[in-house]
């Protein structure tokens, strides 16, 4: 689900709350005013009956022609009463709002306070008090996500400098020999300057990691959709890795129909199959065989792709397609990456509808990509 969208999920929650804190308000005023004339009526009549009883009034009598002006005309004094004790009354149920205003304006500077303590408001507030704890709890997750993947993202380029410096340091030392020793046979130039060049080619792989996090975090991705042979797109994939297959002693075994047809970005959804093979050389053992399989699941097309490897716990799959994550024995290994693939390959498996996961047990490691029949989800 997208942020967007997510968004358009909690706003009537936030709008219901409001409705309900003002309904409630005016019901409580109006109830309040329509108590009110109810009891001046009453509080009329009976004061009539009483006075009327009490004794038999004259004429001359002072407070006779007191109580006469009201007894005279009730209507005019019901009303004025209702009018002034409505005035009262509405001077009065309007110190609550500001109350509640005042209250909310407080707690909304403790929305960005660093501590877990929630966030307390008058019992009438109660749900505009959950919103606002919610609203501090999603606030606080994601300043620890975005200083733990800053964290990482730190480690990476601490990883990447020392990487880069390796490689660079020896296509320096080759060169350096090849220029200071001319009675080198051919054999040995030929052999120095293939290392060299392999160093040379590694650091334009780190170079590349640089830009590939320029642009994971600055771009979005969008998809240009057209019908594609999925199992066609997947036996050209992994015949191109054959050559690093065959560096690890890797064999590979297809189990795909003979065509399996899906409305995709071609390019994007090669990236995808591109980097889940990258991750499965990376963390395979030597002279182990991939398997990669497809076939079309009630409405999902699911495709597999699974290796010999060591077993990932539990909490390590839970965070395997965040970006910049990278396993332990990834770091120490020339192959291991920036720890963007998986993550890369999570958001346009996403954007086209499906979804992407991992598993890992008895030294076996399946990632399962799942996508709808229908197609690109635009």
């Amino acid at each position: 689900m997208s942020k967007k969208e997510n968004r358009r999920l909690r706003r009537p929650r936030s709008t219901a709350s409001t409705r309900m804190l003002s309904g409630t308000l005016l019901a409580r005023y109006l109830i309040t005013l329509i108590l009110f004339a109810v009891g001046v009526v009453a509080f009329y009549f009976l004061a009539y009956a009483f006075f009327s009883s009490l004794k038999i009034w004259y004429w001359s009598d002072p407070m006779y022609r007191f109580l006469q002006i009201f007894a005279g005309n009730p209507l005019e004094t019901i009303v004025l009463t209702w009018m002034g004790g409505g005035v009262v009354i509405s001077a009065w149920m309007m110190r609550k709002p500001l109350t509640y205003i005042d209250a909310i304006v407080a707690a909304s500077d403790r929305l960005l306070d660093q501590d877990d303590a929630p966030i307390r408001l008058p019992g009438a507030l109660k749900s505009v008090e959950d919103q606002m704890n919610l609203a501090k709890q999603r606030s606080l997750r994601n300043a620890a996500a975005a200083r733990e993947a800053e964290q990482r993202k730190n480690d990476l380029i601490v990883y990447l400098a020392h990487d880069l410096k390796t490689p660079l340091t020896s296509v320096i030392g080759y060169l350096t020999l090849l220029r200071d020793e001319p009675e080198l046979s051919a054999v040995m130039r030929a052999k120095y300057t293939g290392i060299a060049l392999d160093k040379a080619e590694r650091l334009e792989e780190l170079i590349n990691e640089f830009f590939e996090i320029t642009r994971f975090n600055l771009s979005h991705l969008t998809l240009e959709t057209e019908e594609t042979d999925l199992t066609r797109m997947l036996q050209q994939v992994t015949s191109e890795f054959e050559p690093i297959f065959a560096e690890k002693g890797l064999a590979y075994r297809l189990d795909l129909p003979e065509k399996l047809l899906y409305a995709c970005d071609t390019d994007k959804m090669a990236r995808v199959f591109d980097n889940l093979l990258r991750n499965a050389v990376n963390y395979s053992f030597p002279n182990t065989e991939l398997a990669i399989s497809g076939r079309v699941s009630g409405s999902y097309v699911v495709l597999r792709f699974q290796n010999a490897g060591k077993t990932i716990p539990q909490e390590k799959l839970e965070r395997i397609f965040e970006q910049f994550f990278r396993l332990d024995s990834a770091r120490g290994t020339s192959g291991g990456g920036a720890g963007l693939g998986l993550a890369i390959a999570k958001e346009i498996v996403e954007l086209h509808g499906g979804g992407i996961s991992a598993a890992s047990a008895d030294n076996r490691v399946t990632f399962t990509v799942a996508l709808p029949v229908q197609g690109a989800a635009m």
